[in-house]
């Protein structure tokens, strides 16, 4: 099998480009871009006594103080070891895989004066799966994300530590193993390196590409449930759409209608008038929540497409010039509105689980023979309440808060990290909570028979139930679960 090249380009990277790729480079054009940049820097250097922010000054509070040209890389060295100052839990090395591409990607642009030698010594690290370790916790997600890109950048240096085959080096080892030198960093390339929104950046890439997977599987799932659930399929009718176009809403009803054609159960005949909203209301729910993802998918496209350090260099027009390109504010409050988008398809979720055990619309209680002697599917539901109501916890937007920071340089901060991290952990709350509907919509399914549901459905059934055979009697539903979480995780078939 052949590895995937993702070619970085003057062209703008999709956030499609960035699934699955195994082999990064840069292209000839974006090459000297960074090696004329790097050249009109060091012309700048020796040809003016000007002091210029984070070249030949300190940094945050500390900008005023010269740094005379001996000391230049010492100053940018200090300052990658100085900010590694994470905590927390590691960062996954998908997640670091992905701040190595964008990290080069934005240094690629020709405007943040770093060496040539720089750029490509973060791309072998990630084509030889050399990953730094990274902590979560760290970035207030304004002046970049300091801490998370320091801890990135110490291997250059040859400190800190990485991850490599499955286990943790210190960087000095993984050098000699590639014969690679530590890099001497010249003026400006410390602060370009971690100035800048690629842990953010990578949280949100990795986060919309699950989100919109499980989105599928949300929508899918939704639709077993229905027919489970022997819904009236009123609430699919095109025409009810058509008159409040949101076009999440038009895609989600004609994607059920989709996934419901040729059912025999949707087609038989109905006691009930109309269902509750959880069945109801899918298209409204899910096309709302689509309509968030795709809101913000666009604010990372443009993100990952631009130069996010400080400062940022223009040798065309002789410019450097100071600014807050690294703040991380667009992102943030992206990142707060897409997990209320995520929370509320795991909370709908959740109350169609609910419904399905409730012994209503001919199933029995808690969807198993001989309730009372049996269980069934009563506590699996309440997992999916406690982690619904984390997830509704975790909506508390970060992005509301700001603590000043470099005694008070930094006085507004979008807490941008705080927003990824919380809403990765919602993106992973909703796959479990999709699996226990799932769970129990095949249960409920099949105390329907001998009707069928659609034929794509009766596939999705028929391939789950080659992971979770059917519950008579109580047993251990942890293990079930984990199967179901690991069907929607291996299933591309469906995705």
């Amino acid at each position: 099998m052949s590895n995937k090249e993702l070619l970085l380009s003057e062209i703008s990277t999709d956030i499609e480009d960035l699934k699955n790729f195994d082999i990064l480079n840069i292209s000839s054009s974006l090459k000297s871009k960074i090696e004329n940049c790097r050249k009109y820097l060091d012309q700048k250097m020796t040809s003016s006594n000007d002091l210029i922010y984070g070249i030949n000054t300190g940094f945050g509070f500390l900008q005023n103080v010269r740094i005379d040209n001996e000391s230049l890389e010492t100053l940018q060295s200090n300052l990658i070891k100085s900010h590694a100052c994470g905590l927390g839990e590691r960062v996954p090395d998908e997640i670091v895989k992905l701040m190595l591409a964008l990290k080069v990607k934005s240094l690629s642009y020709g405007n943040s004066g770093v060496q040539l030698k720089t750029v490509e010594r973060l791309i072998a690290m990630h084509n030889n799966k050399v990953y730094p370790v990274i902590y979560t916790q760290g970035s207030l997600g304004a002046s970049g994300d300091l801490a998370p890109l320091s801890h990135l950048c110490l291997p250059l240096l040859g400190e800190g530590k990485v991850s490599f085959e499955s286990k943790e080096y210190d960087s000095g080892e993984i050098l000699n193993r590639f014969n690679w030198e530590p890099i001497s960093l010249q003026s400006k390339e410390g602060l370009a390196l971690i100035n800048g929104t690629q842990f953010m950046s990578a949280y949100g890439i990795y986060i919309l590409q699950k989100a919109e997977r499980l989105f599928k599987w949300a929508n899918i799932i939704s639709a077993l449930s229905f027919d489970a659930y022997d819904c009236v399929p009123d609430p699919l009718n095109e025409n009810i759409h058509k008159v409040r176009p949101h076009q999440g809403q038009l895609l989600v009803a004609a994607e059920l209608r989709r996934l419901l054609s040729g059912s025999e159960i949707i087609s038989s005949k109905k006691k009930q008038v109309q269902d509750p909203y959880s069945f109801r209301c899918i298209p409204q729910v899910h096309g709302a929540s689509y309509d968030t993802i795709q809101y913000v998918k666009a604010i990372f496209f443009t993100e990952i497409n631009s130069v996010t350090d400080n400062p940022n260099i223009f040798p065309e027009q002789e410019l450097i010039i100071s600014g807050g390109n690294f703040h991380g504010q667009p992102l943030a409050l992206g990142l707060d509105f897409l997990s209320i988008a995520l929370s509320e398809l795991s909370s709908i979720s959740e109350r169609r689980t609910y419904q399905l055990i409730s012994g209503l619309r001919d199933l029995p209680p808690f969807l198993v023979s001989s309730p009372g002697l049996n269980s069934g599917f009563m506590i699996p539901q309440y997992t999916a309440a406690g982690i619904v109501s984390e997830n509704k916890q975790l909506c508390t937007p970060a992005s509301v808060d700001s603590i000043p920071s470099s005694n008070n340089q930094e006085d507004h901060v979008s807490m941008g990290a705080n927003a990824a991290t919380k809403c990765k952990r919602i993106v992973d709350n909703l796959e479990k909570v999709l699996a226990i509907e799932l769970l129990n919509a095949a249960q409920a399914l099949d105390f329907r028979r001998p009707l069928k549901t659609s034929p794509f459905l009766e596939e999705v059934y028929l391939n789950f139930r080659e992971y979770v055979s059917f519950n008579d009697s109580d047993r251990i539903l942890h293990d079930d679960m984990l199967k179901a979480i690991s069907f929607l995780q291996n299933n591309f078939k469906f995705n």
